[in-house]
């Protein structure tokens, strides 16, 4: 089954790998915040950044979702010192990029020259849950989840 990719580009297919993760358990501001981190970069960087976020070494800076966000210490990343360390939402980063990876090494793509040409995320359905019955009597909430897709290029 084909999947619609959100990528509109004149790149041979032969050169491209892709992986698309549907509807999973993270944030989708987190998620937009992390695409629009590691696009363009190389996957060995986007890998080891990522690393770095879930030990706590890094943050995730948050230009735009930065409303009651504490600062972090040290330099200032994207012009922001606002971040925060989403594990949920890295993890399953991580995964969707190392798919892409051997998407890219089944294809025979060199894994050396691989770069982020595309990531994207976007909402999906929300899961019901309920709160606690102790907790004033179970209010029904929306359990967060998105679709995440990332494409890697073999650069010359």
């Amino acid at each position: 089954m084909k999947r619609n990719y959100n990528l509109e580009t004149t790149v041979v297919e032969k050169k491209m790998a892709r992986a698309l993760s549907v509807g999973v358990n993270a944030s989708l501001k987190y998620a937009t915040e992390i695409c629009n981190q590691v696009r363009g970069k190389p996957v060995k960087k986007v890998e080891a950044f990522l690393e770095r976020v879930l030990e706590k070494e890094e943050h995730l800076p948050l230009p735009r979702y930065n409303k009651k966000v504490a600062h972090r210490k040290g330099e200032a990343k994207e012009h922001t010192k606002s971040g925060r360390y989403p594990e949920k939402t890295v993890k399953v980063f991580l995964k969707l990029v190392q798919s892409a990876k051997a998407n890219a090494d089944y294809k025979g793509l060199d894994a050396e020259k691989l770069v982020v040409l595309h990531a994207f995320a976007s909402q999906a359905f929300g899961r019901p849950s309920y709160q606690n019955k102790g907790h004033i009597s179970g209010k029904r909430r929306k359990t967060k989840s998105c679709h995440i897709e990332i494409v890697l290029l073999e650069a010359a």
